[in-house]
């Protein structure tokens, strides 16, 4: 192989594992080659990429697209990209929230980048390509996918487990007021958490935005019986889950 060859297969800024490299017709020795003459640099056991700047986080994410991972930015991390950054913790972006078929290689951690990656425990969606928008990423406008804004707070929803949670996805809420009704529709009948469509709907209720008004809700399959989302909580009798007490003429409501 020659150099010209690599860099015919290898775009800067993409790191990928020996299995790519011999895929596209690199043996061992070729690599142990560029590895000895500078043309790849090893970033990871067994991962490498061709000398160039520092890596940005979108760089590992279009690489394990690359690889052949099913992956879509979400949770918290889309919602930030979407304009809810000034609700979230200081300090910049830490943590990127993924969500992947498959489980997340250990090694994107191990690449000297300043965020640590979060491989999402569940999507509560069943159809990976609902409600995602590829967004262009570097000098080539790389497709990256990300959750819509509808999507993310649903992903957001449902890892909640505390009051402390809900407080916070509401102050998010509050900024929500143009979610488009017909994507919060398709969303909720797809989503296949029933906690997560409860309290989503309780938060847009809670909030009095628009658009929950035109959610038709017996489309959505709610379950049925009681949910606790917190211990110790009131029960919302329409979504039958367990939310924050509140005092109704000094006497909190009932819990279960």
């Amino acid at each position: 192989m020659t150099v010209q060859s690599l860099d015919s297969v290898l775009q800067e800024g993409i790191l990928v594992d020996r299995k790519w490299l011999k895929d596209k017709g690199f043996e061992r020795t070729a690599v142990d080659y560029y590895l000895r003459s500078g043309k790849l640099e090893s970033i990871a056991h067994g991962i490498y990429r061709k000398p160039s700047p520092p890596l940005k986080w979108q760089n590992v994410v279009y690489s394990l697209i690359h690889l052949g991972f099913h992956v879509h930015v979400g949770h918290k991390t889309a919602l930030g990209f979407h304009g809810f950054q000034h609700y979230l913790a200081l300090g910049g972006e830490k943590d990127i929230c993924l969500y992947c078929e498959e489980n997340l290689p250990k090694w994107v951690n191990e690449v000297g980048i300043k965020q640590t990656f979060v491989d999402m425990p569940r999507d509560p969606f069943n159809e990976r390509e609902t409600g995602i928008e590829q967004v262009p990423f570097g000098t080539w406008d790389w497709p990256i996918p990300y959750s819509l804004t509808e999507r993310a707070f649903i992903e957001l929803v449902s890892t909640v487990t505390t009051a402390e949670e809900i407080q916070s996805t509401g102050l998010m809420m509050e900024g929500a007021a143009n979610l488009r009704p017909e994507i919060v529709q398709s969303l909720l009948e797809e989503c296949h958490q029933v906690k997560a469509k409860r309290l989503f709907l309780w938060l847009a209720r809670e909030k009095n935005h628009a658009w929950y008004n035109r959610i038709d809700k017996s489309r959505i399959d709610l379950g049925t019986g009681k949910r606790q989302i917190i211990k110790g909580g009131r029960l919302d009798e329409e979504y039958q889950i367990t939310v924050p007490r509140k005092d109704v003429n000094g006497q909190a409501e009932p819990i279960f």
